[in-house]
């Protein structure tokens, strides 16, 4: 039986350029851990006619993940940041979330790290910060 909980979930990624081994992203915000954008997958056009044409559209996928500020996982994000700066390159990336509670397996390809939050807020308790990559496809499948 499926289930809501993603307590149990497993997200790891893979910078095979910056790390020699895939990378657990852990420590989430505490509403907010991860989501992604909607897609485009066709592009509708209707004509003057009224007759509908749509076409398959190739399109990016944003994950963004949001890591509470003590989170070790940032200093992998730090570290992904830093050989981007020091190389003035792109290095890709693999993402891969396994979510026990609802059966699937979702598997990120070919993705750039495209947004991060350098610093935590500074607030009453240091607030999280929040990180984007931008992948060329993704899959869901069953686990």
């Amino acid at each position: 039986m499926r289930t809501l909980t993603d307590a149990n979930a497993a997200f790891t990624i893979s910078v095979p350029d910056v790390f020699a081994v895939p990378v657990p992203i852990e420590g989430f915000s505490t509403d907010d851990a991860w989501d992604t954008e909607n897609i485009a997958p066709s592009e509708a056009m209707m004509g003057v006619d009224g007759k509908l044409s749509a076409g398959y559209t190739p399109y990016p996928v944003k994950l963004k993940f949001v890591l509470q500020a003590d989170s070790l996982s940032i200093d992998a994000m730090d570290t992904w940041i830093a050989a981007m700066k020091a190389s003035k390159e792109t290095f890709w990336a693999n993402a891969t979330i396994v979510v026990p509670g609802t059966g699937k397996l979702y598997t990120f390809t070919k993705g750039s790290l495209t947004q991060g939050k350098p610093t935590p807020q500074g607030q009453k308790v240091l607030r999280p910060q929040t990180y984007e990559v931008t992948f060329e496809s993704y899959n869901a499948a069953p686990v």
